[in-house]
């Protein structure tokens, strides 16, 4: 009985083989590895190619602008911006929620930092801003030396989510600073739509 058993044995494993005869196993490849040849890449190129970046992101200009006094006020605010929103803007009377800080800056480092920072408030739904530009060194035979105050005052124009601004009361930094109000995001909108809808009966015009 057991040599019939192991007979059997034999004839199915013959059998597996004469099934398989001719059949070629898949040859196992190793995964292709995507090596890049590193290239030599002169500082210029490298310097070009940022550039080339920021201003494809940073539509703001970091040249050509004059210097204000350090005792200008700046005063803007586009059409539509209700005068009592822009008075109560100018007094300060609105809650700082975030504000930047540009002593010390360059002005291309100042002009990154004021786009991000507006992009950044404008995602986390914030309204009223606070910038610290400075005054600028003042001096006798030369008023104007307000370098980035006048960057900022043109940067803010230039920035369609910006819908006024004002500079600040003393107690913020006066002249030497400056709030920003910004566009109401649109959540903002909708929280306030739930808002003002709350309990309130839907119109059925049947």
């Amino acid at each position: 009985m057991g040599e019939a058993a192991g007979d059997k044995a034999m004839t199915e494993d013959d059998l597996f083989e004469s099934e398989m005869a001719g059949v070629k196993p898949l040859r196992s490849e190793p995964r292709e590895r995507l090596i890049r040849t590193p290239k030599t890449v002169s500082a210029e190129a490298r310097r070009e190619a940022a550039e080339g970046r920021q201003k494809a992101t940073n539509p703001l200009v970091d040249e050509g602008v004059e210097p204000l006094d350090g005792w200008f006020v700046l005063n803007f605010k586009r059409p539509g911006i209700q005068n009592g929103v822009f008075k109560k803007l100018r007094m300060g009377r609105y809650d700082i929620d975030a504000r930047l800080d540009l002593h010390r800056m360059t002005v291309k480092t100042a002009r990154d930092e004021v786009m991000e920072f507006v992009r950044e408030s404008m995602e986390l739904g914030l309204r009223t801003v606070l910038i610290l530009h400075g005054k600028g060194q003042q001096k006798i035979d030369q008023q104007r030396t307000a370098v980035i105050k006048g960057y900022v005052n043109r940067w803010l124009q230039d920035i369609e989510d910006v819908q006024a601004y004002h500079s600040a009361q003393p107690v913020h930094g006066g002249t030497g600073a400056v709030y920003v109000l910004l566009r109401k995001s649109a959540e903002k909108k909708r929280e306030n739509r739930e808002r003002f809808m709350k309990g309130r009966v839907p119109y059925d015009n049947r």
